[in-house]
């Protein structure tokens, strides 16, 4: 069973900058791929980041390349998600997931998911 807790969410203006994070379990296995999802008011949940348990390969929504970056530490089982010029439009639940198979993962069906921290961005 793999338990996922985020944190790290907040009040921001646009043009400022958050790190969420995602401690996992004890009993997590390293070889596990991760990702970040979010779900703003009245809209679909949706894929924002995702990385490989070897670090290769990551992928990122169009919306945020360039300005986001995932990152993963195998050996404190932590993922972070490291937001820059942040957008009105950023605003959203953020969800880490996790799934031992990518394109599970990738599919926005991931076995794991944790409880969400808010990101508020005003403009």
């Amino acid at each position: 069973q793999v338990q996922l807790e985020e944190s790290g969410g907040g009040s921001v203006q646009a043009g400022g900058s958050l790190r969420l994070s995602c401690d996992t379990s004890r009993n997590t296995h390293s070889n596990i791929c991760m990702g970040w999802f979010r779900q703003a008011p009245g809209k679909e949940r949706e894929g924002v980041s995702y990385i490989s348990w070897t670090g290769y390969p990551i992928e990122y929504t169009e919306s945020v390349k360039g300005r986001f970056t995932i990152s993963r530490d195998n050996g404190k089982k932590t993922l972070w998600l490291q937001m820059n010029s942040l957008k009105h439009e950023d605003t959203a639940m953020y969800y880490c997931a996790a799934d031992t198979t990518w394109a599970t993962l990738v599919a926005g069906r991931a076995g794991y998911w944790g409880q969400g921290t808010q990101v508020t961005v005003s403009s």
